[in-house]
């Protein structure tokens, strides 16, 4: 099974994508200031129970292609390096978020919680980041790929109900926070910049 060290190494990563300011937290962080501490977290809930059907959904494609196809596999792996390099070269070029965007008004927060679900759901760029970041941490040595891939999303999605969380809780100072330092949110930028080259240079290094 997973070694802890991967573990350890994948669930910080964890931590660390989630907390970079993205349309996702930046709803939970709106909604909650406008609503109330409730509202953000059921705009968590939703968004988590969306990111539990894809990883589900990925891990059994992802299986099914290592079963299939080491080459397979193993490009699926490049294809993820790529990717990986592009979300780098866009958290480096990426300006300011506009957070004014998600501080939608007038919004049930009995309905918060499907949004967040509809949110995850509806955005392929979830199931693309989950093909390119899921796959790295798996090792076909410990185990079935299947189990392993769940148990890596299971974590990821732990991850971001702990910083997700968080936000809602705390969102009047996080809000206050980001709105007013332009230097805040590049310094979260610049530091997704280097997460996700790191985990591309990991990807072509140990294939």
């Amino acid at each position: 099974m997973i070694s802890l060290e991967m573990i350890i190494l994948f669930f910080s990563t964890s931590l660390a994508l989630a907390l970079v300011p993205g349309p996702d937290n930046i709803f939970v962080l709106t909604q909650s200031a406008l609503h109330g501490r409730n509202a953000g977290l059921l705009v968590t809930l939703g968004l988590c129970t969306g990111l539990l059907i894809h990883t589900a959904l990925v891990s059994l494609g992802v299986a099914v292609i290592f079963q299939t196809s080491t080459l397979a596999f193993t490009l699926l792996k490049m294809v993820g390096a790529s990717y990986m390099l592009y979300l780098a070269w866009h958290a480096f070029s990426s300006s300011t978020a506009k957070m004014s965007e998600f501080g939608q008004t007038g919004i049930n927060s009995g309905k918060l919680y499907f949004r967040g679900v509809i949110m995850n759901l509806t955005n392929p760029k979830v199931a693309i980041f989950f093909l390119a970041f899921l796959p790295q941490f798996v090792d076909p040595a410990r185990g079935p790929i299947t189990i392993q891939m769940l148990i890596l999303g299971g974590l990821f999605i732990i991850a971001t109900l702990l910083i997700f969380g968080s936000i809602a809780w705390s969102a009047s100072f996080l809000g206050e926070w980001l709105k007013s330092s332009t230097k805040a949110q590049i310094i979260m930028n610049r530091i997704a910049g280097m997460i996700f080259l790191g985990l591309a240079l990991r990807l072509i290094i140990y294939p």
